[in-house]
């Protein structure tokens, strides 16, 4: 069995509420390296020191909290996998891992998300919320 580091990810999340830096600016459609932490039972974890994984912004409510979902290099043919292109790569949107998250979580910039990939994935969520 696989064992999460749990208090790894309490005192770093503990860092990042306390962040002092201006959150960065990002908007609709951005990939950004997030650190969505270590999470209970299939909730996708994040990786390395930062617990990052690559998140699209699907929707942005203001400058500190936005809707987003989780991207993966695993292809899985599910219906809440959604295949999208990011830097000439084939990688995955998990869809039923849709969440808000809070800009203090966002470290880098990725890419931005191709104006058809991003409709295929909004049009979608919004199929799987029906």
């Amino acid at each position: 069995m696989f064992v999460k580091d749990f208090s790894g990810w309490i005192q770093y999340k503990e860092k990042l509420h306390n962040k002092q830096n201006r959150t960065p600016l990002f908007k609709e459609r951005d990939v950004w390296w997030t650190s969505i932490g270590i999470n209970v039972g299939f909730e996708e974890d994040g990786k390395h020191d930062k617990f990052l994984r690559p998140v699209l912004v699907i929707k942005k409510f203001n400058r500190d909290l936005f809707l987003g979902v989780p991207m993966s290099t695993k292809i899985k043919e599910n219906k809440y996998y959604v295949k999208v292109t990011v830097k000439n790569n084939t990688v995955s949107v998990l869809m039923s891992q849709l969440r808000v998250f809070s800009a203090n979580r966002l470290q880098d910039k990725l890419v931005e998300l191709d104006k058809k990939d991003f409709r295929i994935v909004t049009d979608k969520i919004v199929n799987m919320i029906k």
